[in-house]
């Protein structure tokens, strides 16, 4: 019985340290920018810029049961370590530059999606969950900064299409590359994707429609059985 094949894509070494520096930098002006109680000191600032640009790989690569790709070469701490280095020293200049923090966020999202996508559609994993692979690597690494500053995890409530963007270049990465297309160059088509739906959604201020509260009168209603209470009504 012949093997059957499945596309081969290997991340390339400079790609993949490129997406775990510009994390890291996004990561430490996010840090950095906080003021007050919330206001964090120099290791603070890199161990969230170390988070962020390390902690997309290490959740792709464990949800694809291998050995995380960021600990196996001496170059991902130290390119995580030296891109926190750079957010913090240049927090003052890129807070002022608004459309490259947008830029920057959306390139992150979509590398770390793309590379999730592509390297669980490789190992033969089926489109629909490399898909799901490729969006956690995109958003775990914010979710996880989140979870250790003690804030609302940003994709649970309304915002600019975070993930959406992500779920969507990765999508169309796995269409592509259904029809025949080299992964490289669907995981390009995919980031393209990512990135524009991103940057457009923060621009034009698009978001999902928020979740309406179900009122207690509506919930008797259809119950027919739960009493309205009114804490203002006479006795």
């Amino acid at each position: 019985m012949d093997a059957v094949d499945t596309p081969t894509f290997v991340i390339p070494l400079w790609a993949d340290l490129t997406a775990v520096a510009l994390g890291g930098v996004q990561g430490a002006l996010f840090a950095s920018g906080f003021q007050g109680q919330r206001r964090l000191d120099l290791l603070g600032v890199a161990i969230i810029g170390i988070l962020l640009g390390m902690g997309g790989g290490l959740i792709r690569d464990l949800l694809l049961g291998l050995t995380p790709a960021t600990l196996q070469s001496n170059w991902y701490l130290i390119t995580a370590t030296l891109a926190s280095l750079v957010g913090m020293l240049l927090s003052g200049i890129f807070q002022r530059l608004n459309r490259a923090i947008v830029m920057l966020d959306a390139v992150v999202i979509g590398l770390f999606g793309a590379f999730g996508t592509s390297k669980a559609l490789a190992l033969g994993m089926p489109a629909v969950p490399a898909v799901f692979v490729g969006v956690l690597a995109a958003v775990g690494g914010s979710v996880l900064r989140d979870v250790l500053m003690g804030l609302p995890v940003a994709i649970m409530h309304v915002g600019s299409l975070y993930a959406v963007a992500a779920g969507g270049g990765c999508a169309v990465l796995a269409l592509t590359a259904s029809f025949g297309v080299p992964l490289p160059i669907a995981a390009v088509v995919g980031l393209a994707v990512t990135t524009i739906v991103r940057v457009l959604a923060v621009l034009f201020d698009l978001s999902l429609p928020e979740q309406r509260k179900l009122y207690r009168r509506k919930v008797a209603v259809e119950t027919t059985g739960i009493p309205i209470i009114r804490p203002d009504a006479p006795e």
